[in-house]
C-alpha cells in the first residue's frame, strides 16, 4: 500500500500543489486545512486526486490536528502555506494542547511559533518534512529566472537589497523588502508580503525593487518563502518590475503560470545567492 502523508494546509496555492505532487508520488494524503486560512477548493482538489481526506480545522485547535493525523496512522506530514500571524493577537481561540505549547515559548515570532508546532508533532510521533521535499522542480535556480534580465540599477538595487532583507530576516521579522536607488523603502512585518510591496509602491512610486529572501539559517519544514501570479500582481500595481528571490530556498507557486504572468508583465525575476 502506498504510504500515507499528511498535510497541513494554510493559505495560497501550495496547498493544492503539495496534494497533487504527493497524490502522482503515489502517497494517500490526509489533509488538515485551516478554517479561514485554507482555500475551500481543497475540497475539489481532494476529490479530483482521489484517496484524500480533508479535515477542517479551526486555527488553535493543535490537539484536533495531532489526532486527525494519528488517528489516520501518519508518521510523516508537510507544512504548506502560511497562517496571517496577525490573527494571534485577535482571532485564536487556542485548545489545551495549543495553551501548553504557548506556555513553553519564551517568545511569540513565526520562528518560535511553528517550532512549536513542530515540537508538539514529533513529540507525538509525526515528523514534518522539508516543504520543498514533493515540489523540488518549483524551486527557484540562481540567476535569470524570467525572461528580461535585470540592468545594472535593478542588480544594485538587488545586492543591496539582498544585504538588508537577509538582516531583517535574521531577526525573524519578515522576508522582503522594498529598495529603490540602494535606499530601503519598506521592510514586511506581520502583514504579508503582498501588503508590503503595495506600502513600497506607494512610498516610492515606480522604479521599486523587491527583495525575498529565505532566513540564513532557515528551517526548510516551514516559513519559507514563496511567490506566485499574486506577487506578481501586486508589483504591477505597485509599479515594481523587478523581483529578486533567494535561489534554492524559494518556491515559486505554479512556476509556469507565474514565469508567463512574469512576461506578460514585464517583471523581471532574477535567483540571488548569498
Amino acid at each position: 500500500m502506498p504510504d500515507s502523508v499528511g498535510l497541513i494546509a494554510g493559505n495560497g496555492a501550495f496547498p493544492g500543489l503539495v496534494l497533487r505532487a504527493a497524490r502522482t508520488l503515489g502517497h494517500d494524503v490526509v489533509v488538515v486545512a485551516i478554517k479561514g486560512e485554507a482555500s475551500p477548493d481543497l475540497d475539489a482538489v481532494a476529490a479530483d486526486v482521489g484517496r484524500t481526506a480533508v479535515h477542517w480545522i479551526e486555527l488553535g485547535q493543535l490537539g484536533r490536528c495531532v489526532s486527525v493525523l494519528r488517528e489516520a496512522g501518519v508518521s510523516r506530514a508537510v507544512m504548506a502555506g502560511q497562517v496571517q500571524h496577525v490573527k494571534l493577537f485577535s482571532d485564536v481561540v487556542p485548545d489545551l494542547t495549543m495553551l501548553g505549547m504557548l506556555a513553553r515559548l519564551r517568545t511569540k515570532n513565526t520562528d518560535a511559533l511553528i517550532g512549536g508546532v513542530a515540537g508538539v508533532l514529533q513529540d507525538h510521533g509525526i515528523t514534518l518534512l522539508d516543504s520543498t521535499a514533493l515540489l523540488a522542480d518549483l524551486v527557484a535556480q540562481p540567476g535569470p529566472i524570467s525572461r528580461r534580465r535585470p540592468d545594472d540599477a535593478m542588480r544594485a538595487d538587488f545586492d543591496f537589497g539582498y544585504t538588508m532583507a537577509d538582516g531583517i530576516a535574521a531577526l525573524d521579522v519578515g522576508q522582503t523588502i522594498v529598495v529603490k536607488e540602494r535606499a530601503v523603502v519598506a521592510v514586511e512585518a506581520m502583514e504579508g508580503t503582498d501588503a508590503v510591496i503595495e506600502r513600497g509602491g506607494r512610498l516610492a512610486g515606480p522604479g521599486a525593487r523587491v527583495v525575498k529572501v529565505a532566513k540564513p539559517r532557515q528551517d526548510m519544514r516551514f516559513d519559507i518563502p514563496v511567490v506566485g501570479e499574486g506577487t506578481l500582481a501586486a508589483m504591477s500595481e505597485a509599479g515594481a518590475l523587478a523581483l529578486a528571490v533567494d535561489s534554492g530556498k524559494t518556491l515559486l507557486i505554479d512556476r509556469t503560470a507565474f514565469l508567463q504572468a512574469a512576461d506578460r508583465a514585464g517583471v523581471t525575476v532574477w535567483g540571488l545567492s548569498a
